[in-house]
Parts: C-alpha cells; sequence; structure tokens
C-alpha cells in the first residue's frame, strides 16, 4: 500500500482548486504518516473572509486519502446549507490509488438531504453529500466548496488535528477581517506540534505540516484540552436575520435577554391553574418541585431548529398549547411558570455531554448546545432539567454536571459552574449475603443504593421490561456463571436521590470446583474488572472525568462439610488516583466481607499513565481474590 501511495503522490501533476494550484510532488507521503494512520489529510486549505458583520464567506480546499473502511469519516465531503448558509460552488474528483482519476462530481450528483440530527422534528438545514461507494482502498478525494452566509456568529475555528488515526501532510487557515467588526482570536496549546504563524493587519494565518496519525488511548482526555486549537469571533455578529454585539459574557447574556424577551407570555387560565397548584405554600423548594412535576406531567421533549429558533426559545404560550417544546422551549417555559408564583429562576446556556466541556471563560462566543434552568434559592443555585419527564429536582448526572455555564439575568450574563459531585457523592453502597453449596452453586441477595451520577445510570432500570431488566443484571453480575434473577423490586427516592435494587438471585456454577476444593471468588456483587491497556509510549495525557466511591458489605455462608484451607488477606492501597481497602472476617462458619473502592477524578500527564494503570490492575486483582475452601471426604 505504501508503494502505491508513494506513486500516487510523486506523480508530477497539478490540481487546480478554487483557481490555487497545488504541486503534490512537494508532498510526497513520509513513512511516518502511514503509521496508525485509517485516512491521510495531504492538503486542506480554509479562507475565511468576513465582509462585514452581515456577510462572510468561506472556501474550502481538501485533498484526503482513504486507507480502509474506518477512514471513510475523513473523507467530509460535504457542506451543510440553508436560507442564510448558501453552497456557491461545490464539487469533487475520486481518484485510485495509482492516481488514475474515478469520477469527477459537480454539484447535481450530490445527494440532497434533510439535515437529520437525529432529534429534531423540525430542522430547516439541509446537506449536500458525496455519493460515491469505494469499491477499492486506498483511494483519494479531492474535495472543493465555497460558502456564503450572513451568519457571522459561527466563525470555523482552527482545529488542525481533527481526530483519531488521520495523518497531516498539510493543513493551512487564513481568515481575513474588516476593522469595525471587533475580530478577537484566542490560541489554546500551540505547542503540541510546529503551528507556523502568521499575523498582520486584518489577517491571521496558520500552517501545519507533517502530525502523525493519533492512536486512540485508553482515559483520553478531551482534545480540546491538550490538542492545538484558534478561537475566533466577531464582537458585532449577526445570526438568522439577528444583530448581535457581545466582547464578553455580560454582554452576550444582554443580547440573548433581549432575544426572549417577548417569549415568556403565558395565558391568564395557565397562571391562575399554576397559582391554584401552588396555593399557599411558602417554601420555594416546594413551590419549584410542583412546577417541575407540572411540566413533567403535561409536556415533552422535541427538537425544532428552525432559523433563529436554533437560539431563541418559541413562545411559552405556544409551549402550553402544544405540550411539546425543546431544551430552549421547556426551560423558558418553567422559567416562566416559576415567575408566575413568584420564584425568580435563570436561563442558562450549557454544553450538554458526558466530558465536563465548559463555556470557554477567555474567549466570548455563541457556545454551548443545551439550556437548563438555574434557581436561586438561599444563596445557592438549584438546577432543573427541563426537557426531562423523569430526573428529581437539582440533579444534573454526567450530563451538564461541573462546567461552566452561562445564566441570563436581566443585568448581562454571567459564567457560574454547575453542581459539582464529589466522589463520595457519586456513592454506590452494596449488603448482601449468599450461601454456598458443596457443589459450587449460590443463592443469595443484595441490596445496592446508588445516588449522584451512579443514580443517573440505574433509575431508568425499573421502566424497562421484565425481560430487560434481567439481561441488565446477567450483564451487571456477569462474574456469576449460570446467573438466574429470582426477584426484583426497586424503589426510586426522587426527593434523597437515592435508587435502591433489592435483587435476589441464585446460580448453580459460582465456585470452582478442582478436586476436593472449591475455589470461591469473595466479592460475587461488585467485582470491579476494567484494567487500562499498557503501552509502550503513551501520546496523549489522560482524563478521570468523575469520582466515585464505592462500599460493599458481604456475608458468606459457608457450606458444611468444608474446612477453609485459605482465605484471601486484607487490603489498603492509596494512589493519587484513590483508596481501596478489603477486609475478610471469619465469624463461625460465616465469611464477612468489607470493601471500599474510592476513584478521584483529574487531569493527569502521560508519564502518570502506568501509575493508574497499575493501580486499577491492583485493584482488579484484589476484587478477584478468592478463599479456598476444603471438601472433607
Amino acid at each position: 500500500m505504501k508503494t502505491y501511495l508513494h506513486l500516487f503522490f510523486l506523480l508530477f501533476f497539478h490540481f487546480t482548486i478554487l483557481s490555487q494550484e497545488i504541486n503534490f510532488k512537494e508532498n510526497a507521503v513520509l513513512p511516518a504518516m502511514t503509521e496508525n494512520a485509517n485516512a491521510y489529510l495531504a492538503h486542506q486549505s480554509i479562507k475565511i473572509d468576513i465582509i462585514s458583520q452581515k456577510s462572510m464567506t468561506i472556501l474550502t480546499q481538501r485533498v484526503v486519502t482513504i486507507y480502509n473502511e474506518s477512514g471513510l469519516r475523513h473523507a467530509q465531503a460535504s457542506e451543510s446549507y440553508s436560507k442564510n448558509y448558501k453552497i456557491k460552488n461545490i464539487e469533487a474528483v475520486v481518484y485510485d490509488k495509482s492516481g488514475k482519476e474515478i469520477k469527477k462530481f459537480k454539484r447535481k450528483d450530490f445527494i440532497d438531504n434533510s439535515r437529520n440530527d437525529g432529534f429534531s422534528i423540525l430542522n430547516d438545514d439541509r446537506i449536500l453529500s458525496l455519493d460515491y461507494v469505494p469499491t477499492q482502498y486506498p483511494f483519494t478525494i479531492l474535495f472543493n466548496s465555497e460558502i456564503q452566509t450572513s451568519n457571522t456568529a459561527f466563525i470555523p475555528n482552527f482545529r488542525p488535528l481533527e481526530g483519531y488515526y488521520i495523518s497531516i501532510g498539510n493543513t493551512e487557515y487564513e481568515i481575513n477581517y474588516p476593522s469595525d467588526v471587533g475580530f478577537r482570536y484566542l490560541e489554546n496549546n500551540m505547542d503540541f506540534c510546529p503551528i507556523e504563524t502568521s499575523k498582520s493587519e486584518y489577517q491571521l494565518r496558520y500552517k501545519v505540516k507533517n502530525v502523525p496519525a493519533l492512536r486512540s488511548e485508553d482515559y483520553a482526555a478531551y482534545f480540546d484540552l491538550y490538542l492545538p486549537r484558534v478561537y475566533v469571533a466577531i464582537n458585532k455578529f449577526h445570526l438568522e436575520g439577528v444583530d448581535g454585539y457581545a466582547s464578553n459574557w455580560k454582554e452576550f447574556g444582554t443580547w440573548l435577554d433581549d432575544l426572549m424577551k417577548d417569549t415568556k407570555k403565558l395565558p391568564e387560565e395557565t397562571i391562575n391553574k399554576i397559582k391554584t397548584l401552588v396555593g399557599n405554600e411558602k417554601d420555594p423548594i416546594k413551590k419549584i418541585k410542583l412546577v417541575q412535576e407540572y411540566v413533567q406531567s403535561k409536556t415533552r421533549y422535541v427538537s425544532i431548529q428552525l432559523g433563529i429558533g436554533g437560539w431563541k426559545p418559541m413562545l411559552a404560550s405556544d409551549v402550553d398549547r402544544l405540550g411539546y417544546g425543546d431544551c430552549k422551549a421547556l426551560t423558558n417555559y418553567t422559567k416562566a411558570l416559576l415567575e408566575a408564583v413568584d420564584v425568580p429562576s435563570y436561563y442558562t446556556i450549557v454544553y450538554s455531554n458526558s466530558q465536563k466541556i465548559s463555556l470557554n471563560q477567555d474567549f466570548t462566543s455563541v457556545q454551548g448546545n443545551h439550556a437548563i434552568l438555574a434557581i436561586p434559592v438561599n444563596n445557592e443555585l438549584k438546577w432543573l432539567e427541563c426537557t426531562s419527564q423523569t430526573l428529581p429536582f437539582d440533579y444534573q448526572g454526567d450530563s451538564t454536571d461541573d462546567r461552566l455555564a452561562l445564566i441570563v439575568k436581566p443585568e448581562g450574563g454571567e459564567l457560574v459552574r454547575t453542581k459539582v459531585y464529589q466522589p463520595k457523592d457519586n456513592a454506590q453502597t452494596s449488603k448482601g449475603s449468599y450461601v454456598l453449596d458443596i457443589n459450587g452453586g449460590l443463592s443469595g441477595e443484595v441490596t445496592i443504593k446508588s445516588s449522584g451520577f451512579q443514580y443517573g445510570d440505574k433509575y431508568t432500570i425499573e421502566r424497562q421490561s421484565e425481560t430487560d431488566k434481567k439481561d441488565f443484571y446477567k450483564r451487571y453480575f456477569s462474574n456469576i456463571n449460570n446467573l438466574v434473577v429470582k426477584k426484583m423490586s426497586f424503589d426510586n427516592n426522587r426527593d434523597a436521590v437515592v435508587f435502591t435494587e433489592n435483587i435476589i438471585l441464585e446460580s448453580n456454577q459460582y465456585a470452582t470446583k478442582n478436586g476436593n476444593r472449591l475455589m470461591v471468588p469473595v466479592n460475587a456483587f461488585n467485582k470491579f474488572s476494567s484494567i487500562p491497556n499498557r503501552y509502550k509510549k503513551r501520546v496523549t495525557p489522560f482524563h478521570i472525568a468523575r469520582g466515585f466511591e464505592d462500599q460493599d458489605e458481604i456475608v458468606v455462608t459457608l457450606p458444611e462439610g468444608c474446612d477453609i484451607e485459605a482465605i484471601p488477606e486484607n487490603t489498603n492501597i492509596t494512589s493519587k488516583f484513590g483508596q481501596y481497602s478489603s477486609q475478610y472476617e471469619l465469624k463461625g462458619n460465616q465469611l464477612h466481607f468489607k470493601r471500599i473502592f474510592t476513584s478521584k477524578e483529574g487531569s493527569f500527564t502521560k508519564e502518570d499513565y502506568e501509575e493508574f494503570r497499575k493501580f486499577r490492575e491492583q485493584v482488579t486483582r484484589n476484587d478477584n481474590a478468592k478463599m479456598v475452601l476444603l471438601i472433607k471426604q
């Protein structure tokens, strides 16, 4: 394959891409560029011309070689468009591994579809995408596009490294801007790889060459924590027919507040209904819970992305009439209901994801992908996820927890941190017992209580079918062979935000019988078995997004006709990544087992990884510790 690639890129021919000639003889593939690579970005050029507050053009030039099926996602031969985001030119050429042209694509040859994001019922964005199914690898795509838009709120940032398993031959970024729009930029992690920078009046340019492909590594930190990125924005922007101005987050909040000022009016009938529901209640938390329960019973979540609707909520009166809305609409509707019963609250913009991605406090721009509600109670912010019909009051879980979000106040925006869960908050406690028989069978029961993000992992179980519940526990207790779940019951305490599971189970093949010995893994109900991969040379830093604490107590009743030959030793392990302890105590014919495992969150260097891996390996080894029973003859 490498031979063919060198042949292709050493051929002396030229591509003309939007009037710019590129000589690929100068871009021969270096051997290092094929290692760990599913694709090779031979050339990319993004040129942005900000003409005014309401006008911007984006020229994209991209040549990428796809080595295998896994590399197809790096083709990126597509463009979205809408009423205010127009494709002026789009074309592509596909070449085989020897450099022979396979097919040329003009605009009419691209597939035109609605841009389905998977959850929006209404969306006026569309997408033109290359309709090409490869018959052989490698092949190369040359792609050109020109975009013209009045939406200057979203300016493509410079992100030279776009993901794992793609190497970079040459990528360039150029942005030109006028003097009167308040152009701003912020550089992050610029020392990760060599970057050529050129800065002059009204122009910014970057160039990166010959960067080997990054491989995916266990617990890798989120890209923006360590990869280079240049954020760009303008103070005077335009979004879907609406002008905006923001040089800081306070001003951005003012713009949002003004954008939403005509959306909160409710019908008098609804105002009277919610006042009657709350009655004479004075406790603000009880008021909030009553309103939340009303919204959860009356509305459902749908996503609507039409024009400025991507940022401006639909009218609260429409949500009240229709009974549905997206995150913005339901948050705005809940806010309006709370105001009707004299409970102030703040519409809040946040990133919803499991990686704790924050709004960038050092760089103001149109950011975030979700809206929630912040409610000040006794000098503390409480949080409502208004799109969920099931989540409790003031619960965020691992979707919007512990990150910077923008609360919108009448006096402007303010960045605040959402709810922070400490390891002890993300707790799971298990208390159980099981009886062993002389053939290695097990019958037992366990009660598991979960809080924090572990609550979020569990509380939906009770609404699943009986078959799905049993399948869940077969996976959860995968260390128990031939598991039979005899009975399940649940208690979802929404006030305390604790989910309790009561499980009765049995197995005819838990312990391993070896001659006249039984090998019994003591920890039957909560065995940690995830050992991070070993790397000869770790490349990226790593990140533990959330800490947690598990506490377990198990009583094992031993079978008659057996003597104890060996019991695992007590263990205490302390590391900067957490703590682990296990205790074994024999009381008559019962072995009492106690375990505490605390995992800490944090960002760590690649040099720390091997120590972390060994800590998790020790935890796994101790969780698999066995006692040995000798069967009497």
